[in-house]
């Protein structure tokens, strides 16, 4: 059980952890271009930031042509910028030099956290949202993680039975499938196998939440999502895409589901990029 006064300390033993742990030095760019039609507002979700996971050491941001921006603050801490792009080529670029660990953190046995101990912001990544409706998944979440440890353990489980029971195919969907679309049909992108995990370990009353960003090694390279569970009082990463889970991820975005993690948003007649380019590569 994880009462609310052990929190501060275990938030300062993550970040502890991650000092004394092996690092690396990755180099994440992203590069979209557009043909625009009209004046056309967006909304991006382009700038990782520094936290207990990763250190942002240099940024170059650059759009063409050059244009006001506004960037704010949204409601899961993600850096967003608000434009107008001007009818014509446009395009974005973005790079950051970013200190990440070169392993995943895992913990098996870390203690389920009951509710009433959850911190008041984690609470929201436990009810349903528009791509993940674990109201729905609560027998089958109990099934796949019978008899497993509470908590972290029954996360893995979960993570297991996606990487086993449904395809991760690269480009078999172009738009995001909520998790019943992602059970129903068997395959999935990232995000969708994510979407799943989500579900599942909401039914069953472990906060979890979706990542999007990069990852080293990725193959075909793309932008990324996974998904984190909070368990043991802390958030852990689970990625049912990858067969071993090794370190290199740079985190863009974190949000209830894809809904909330757009790299890009567009509002007007529909903008699709006609262009994109992404890399990660080892700083040696």
């Amino acid at each position: 059980m994880i009462k609310s006064g052990m929190l501060v300390r275990i938030g300062f033993s993550i970040l502890a952890h991650f000092l004394q742990g092996q690092l690396m030095w990755l180099r994440a760019s992203c590069e979209l271009s557009f043909d625009i039609s009209v004046p056309t507002p967006f909304i991006l979700m382009l700038r990782p930031r520094s936290g207990a996971q990763q250190w942002i050491a240099r940024e170059e941001y650059n759009i063409s042509p050059s244009v006001e921006v506004y960037e704010f603050t949204d409601l899961y801490g993600n850096l967003c910028q608000r434009l107008v792009a001007p009818p014509g080529n446009f395009s974005i670029s973005t790079v950051a030099e970013v200190r990440t660990a070169d392993y995943v953190d895992r913990a098996p046995g870390a203690e389920f956290v009951e509710v009433q101990y959850l911190p008041d912001g984690v609470l929201g990544y436990l009810l349903p949202s528009r791509y993940c409706e674990s109201e729905l998944f609560c027998q089958m979440a109990t099934e796949i993680t019978a008899g497993r440890h509470l908590g972290y353990d029954q996360v893995a489980a979960i993570e297991t039975w996606l990487r086993e029971s449904i395809r991760y195919e690269p480009g078999s969907s172009s738009i995001p499938l909520s998790a019943v679309d992602v059970n129903q049909r068997q395959v999935g992108v990232c995000r969708d196998l994510a979407h799943l995990g989500i579900a599942l370990c909401r039914s069953i009353s472990i906060p979890a939440r979706l990542v999007v960003g990069y990852l080293y090694g990725l193959t075909p390279m793309d932008l990324h999502a996974w998904f984190e569970a909070y368990v043991g009082g802390r958030w852990y990463t689970f990625d049912a895409t990858q067969p071993v889970l090794n370190g290199g991820y740079v985190t863009v975005g974190y949000g209830r589901d894809a809904a909330d993690v757009a790299v890009y948003s567009q509002f007007g007649p529909m903008v699709y990029s006609t262009a994109q380019r992404i890399a990660v590569q080892l700083i040696e």
